[in-house]
């Protein structure tokens, strides 16, 4: 090899090292300044992202046990309706805030150190990370003061939380380009999703439904991941319908889908909002 190129190498590997560094040093900046905005101006500050979930599963709890004997499964509501509600929160809250993304950082993305997959995956990076630590907070609170019999298979529920994580971030990627493109439609994508708690297997088991209701439904990819999450938790419940392909399938579709709409729009996005 020429000495030429022998020389450009240990170059080109300190530079990409530098790039991968700056990266790394704006998405934190991006995560700290969310967390500030988000729970610094709060009292309480960061317990309201358990606080709120919590309170959210208790009032659905107290509810259905004035007018059901049982749940469906096991013997507790509190832990029934958070093992539904816990993963579908995962994906509802990534979906809205990925598909905010770009309007939250707008004026940091004036700066050309500052790229939109910054602010993408920085935010992904923290709402991931807090979904996940109030899922374990709430789940082992419940588990220890009301079902501590229950035996948990995590492989299962790992699977249903980067399930709702991956269909979020996809969902999310494309609001992004679509609430800049067309500002009608966030309030049409409002009125969609306000039936999906009931769509997708929070308030109920698959097995629960009709069976004109269960070929429908099917095709709902959460469901999927809420009754995935629930075997997790419940380890005599075994549901045959569940697929992690077909979800998986979706989710990488949208995600792949998502990434070239913003690669092309981004521009347009940012000087629509």
């Amino acid at each position: 090899m020429p000495d030429g190129k022998q020389n450009t190498l240990p170059a080109r590997r300190g530079l990409d090292t530098n790039l991968w560094r700056e990266r790394l040093r704006t998405m934190f900046a991006l995560v700290l300044r969310e967390m500030a905005v988000l729970y610094g101006k709060n009292p309480g500050g960061y317990i309201w992202a358990i606080i709120e979930p919590l309170g959210a599963i208790v009032i659905l709890s107290v509810a259905f046990s004035l007018v059901l004997r049982s749940p469906s499964l096991g013997t507790s509501f509190l832990l029934f309706y958070a093992t539904g509600m816990l993963p579908f929160l995962m994906f509802q809250t990534i979906a809205r805030v990925i598909g905010n993304a770009l309007g939250f950082s707008k004026a940091l993305l004036q700066y050309p150190s500052v790229l939109w997959l910054d602010a993408i995956f920085a935010r992904l990076f923290l709402h991931v990370l807090t979904g996940v630590t109030v899922t374990a907070v709430v789940l082992t609170g419940i588990m220890i003061f009301v079902e501590s019999s229950q035996q948990l298979h995590l492989e299962y529920l790992f699977v249903s939380m980067i399930g709702m994580v991956l269909l979020g971030f996809g969902v999310g990627l494309i609001n992004a380009v679509l609430f800049g493109l067309l500002p009608v439609w966030r309030s049409i994508w409002g009125i969609v999703t306000r039936p999906l708690l009931l769509a997708s297997g929070v308030l109920y088991i698959y097995e629960d439904l009709p069976r004109a209701a269960q070929d429908v439904i099917y095709y709902n990819p959460l469901i999927h991941l809420t009754t995935l999450f629930r075997q997790g938790i419940y380890p005599t419940y075994s549901p045959q319908f569940v697929s992690p392909a077909y979800v998986f399938g979706i989710s990488i579709a949208f995600t792949a889908f998502g990434l070239v709409l913003l690669r092309r729009y981004h521009l347009r996005v940012l000087e629509a909002r």
